[in-house]
């Protein structure tokens, strides 16, 4: 009776399915060839994405350090006619306001439309030096979730080929296994593009702070002209 029971328990320790694990790396190198480089070609877009991501970020935050007497000084300098003294000032400053600043008091003695105009021109400049290759995180976050897919349409082509050409009688097992590969490629590319669709948003939004900024010292600027002498 003992015998019979030990035995019982070895074919229901038998039948029992083995738990299996998923490990990424192994997840992609059975997906094939077109697998693997899809996978690498998305890694490569992580890591361009992140590097823009930073060094805009460390840029734009330098860019919006500004000092709060800045203003005070150049109105000082300006109201004591002292120009030179105003010009130092900004080009020991490097901000963009400062850079703004500095083009609008060499343009001082002119027509104020024209100063004006100087300031406009100098700030789309700051403004395109601030935006420096932030559209390539635009173009990552939507091209890498429609490359992971483009990934997961070849794996599942390759998958039904098979089966195919099995004459039906391809293991349910092997199908299985083939597609839920395939979908590492979406996967993948789905956290791509959102790690870069969040970096772009991110740097949008401080790059705008930091040109209100420089909006809002330039119309000092030009009010500080206007004053009666």
């Amino acid at each position: 009776m003992i015998l019979f029971q030990d035995a019982s328990q070895e074919v229901a320790t038998e039948m029992l399915p083995e738990e299996q694990t998923l490990s990424v790396i192994d997840l992609i190198a059975n997906g094939g060839t077109g697998s693997v480089v899809i996978i690498a070609i998305l890694f490569v877009l992580l890591f361009v994405a992140l590097y823009i991501y930073f060094e805009r970020l460390f840029a734009i935050k330098a860019a919006s350090k500004i000092d709060k007497n800045f203003m005070n000084q150049i109105r000082d300098h300006v109201s004591g006619g002292k120009l030179e003294s105003a010009r130092i000032l900004c080009a020991q400053t490097d901000s963009p306001v400062a850079r703004l600043t500095e083009k609008g008091i060499s343009r001082i003695g002119k027509p104020l439309e024209d100063i004006n105009k100087a300031i406009e021109n100098a700030g789309t400049l700051e403004v395109y030096k601030l935006e420096k290759n932030v559209s390539i995180l635009a173009t990552v976050a939507g091209a890498a979730p429609m490359i992971g897919f483009l990934g997961t349409v070849i794996g599942m082509i390759l998958a039904f080929h098979q089966m195919a050409t099995s004459g039906g009688q391809a293991e349910m097992g092997q199908l299985a296994s083939g597609i839920y590969t395939a979908m590492t490629t979406t996967v993948a590319g789905l956290i791509v593009g959102i790690v870069a669709y969040i970096g772009y948003n991110h740097l949008v939004v401080r790059t705008d702070k930091v040109v209100h900024a420089m909006e809002s010292n330039a119309v000092e600027f030009l009010d500080l002209l206007n004053e009666p002498a």
